[in-house]
């Protein structure tokens, strides 16, 4: 994979992997890439819908997606079919990697949900981080990870993710 700059109005595939295995890999449209920050848009990729039970993500749904080489997380703005905002779903993962066709995000389990009035902020996943071993196996990472979620979570509740998903 190279890190250089994906083309704005050109299609990708996202695949988010996990323990080396493909979890999920779904086509997407690349609205902007700086060479650091990534910004692809996808609908729903999920067979049927999925209720979290803070959240619903269904068929029409549209997620506006960040990712970046340098930073060990992803910002996935939700919206329905008729464009109201749903919210955030904020995966913790190694930086982005980036080739001609497709974007690569390693899953770390933590992930972050905020609500789309900012009132909800639910830390997700605590549980499958401490089962996964990563500690162990890589200290750093795990580090990185636990940082990555604790600052997430800290523009959640102060400003919010708009300088965050801002592009320059």
């Amino acid at each position: 994979m190279t890190s250089g700059a994906l083309t704005a109005g050109g299609a990708v595939t996202v695949r988010l992997v996990k323990a080396g295995r493909t979890k999920v890999s779904y086509p997407a449209g690349v609205v902007y890439d700086d060479g650091t920050h990534v910004v692809v848009t996808a609908p729903w990729a999920g067979d049927g819908t999925h209720d979290f039970g803070f959240v619903r993500f269904e068929h029409g749904d549209v997620f506006t997606e960040h990712y970046w080489r340098d930073r060990w997380y992803a910002v996935k703005e939700v919206r329905d079919a008729a464009g109201g905002l749903k919210g955030w779903y904020c995966d913790v993962t190694r930086p982005a990697l980036a080739s001609r066709d497709a974007l690569v995000v390693e899953d770390l389990d933590l992930d972050l949900w905020v609500s789309a009035d900012g009132a909800t902020v639910l830390r997700l996943d605590e549980d499958e981080f401490a089962d996964s071993g990563l500690a162990g196996r890589d200290p750093a990472a795990a580090e990185a990870a636990l940082r990555a979620l604790d600052e997430l979570e800290a523009l959640a509740r102060s400003d919010g993710f708009d300088g965050l998903l801002a592009r320059a």
